[in-house]
């Protein structure tokens, strides 16, 4: 029985797909390839194509390789969908991205990680089995996760006697993982500020 080619991350922004993707990688001890979906997309006939073959020619090369698909949707949107889509540029990349992934074989050591936000307007091709035939959902964190990232976030920095990471996961529900850096890195610069302001 042949394993699959790839998976497809999906779920809100900012919960670690990408963090998620290379913790694969590295648990394969695979080279690990990342490339967003508009990267690929250019205004010149044929040179999108053209991109998809090079990031997949790059990817056997470096094999054992993970090859990640951030922003999926930008260039996996089903087929027919792009409005004014000059000569159908969009339906052009989409197969060329199906042909490459058809030319994945099991014993290329190539797998295949996508992951997008929206996966209700992927183009179903994509994700029939033999392709991204696996769909796993990453969510927003819960409680204890929260906490997890808050302590991982501010390991580095001193943090006031009053200040319970414990209330902070508590409250930052809704949260996504990139949510909770930001606030502890405008925090950081709030207290160094204060910290200016007070020695003046």
């Amino acid at each position: 029985m042949s394993p699959s080619k790839g998976v497809l991350f999906y779920g809100p922004p900012g919960c670690g797909k990408t963090l998620l993707a290379k913790a694969v990688a590295n648990e394969c001890s695979a080279n690990f390839i990342s490339i967003k979906g508009p990267e690929l997309l250019t205004m010149w006939f044929g040179e999108s194509e053209a991109n998809v073959r090079e990031i997949f020619d790059k990817a056997r090369g470096a094999a054992p390789c993970v090859l990640f698909f951030d922003e999926l949707d930008s260039v996996g949107a089903a087929r027919g969908s792009s409005q004014g889509d000059a000569g159908g540029a969009g339906d052009r990349v989409m197969n060329q991205l199906l042909t490459e992934m058809d030319g994945v074989g099991g014993k290329k050591n190539l797998f295949f990680i996508g992951a997008t936000n929206r996966p209700d307007i992927l183009d179903e091709a994509l994700i029939r089995p033999g392709r991204l035939d696996q769909m796993i959902y990453i969510p927003l964190p819960d409680l204890p996760s929260r906490f997890s990232i808050l302590k991982a976030v501010l390991r580095k920095s001193p943090i006031a006697q009053n200040v319970s990471i414990e209330f902070l996961s508590q409250m930052t529900e809704n949260f996504s993982g990139a949510d909770i850096t930001e606030l502890c890195q405008r925090a950081i610069k709030a207290g160094i500020r204060e910290s200016i302001e007070a020695e003046v």
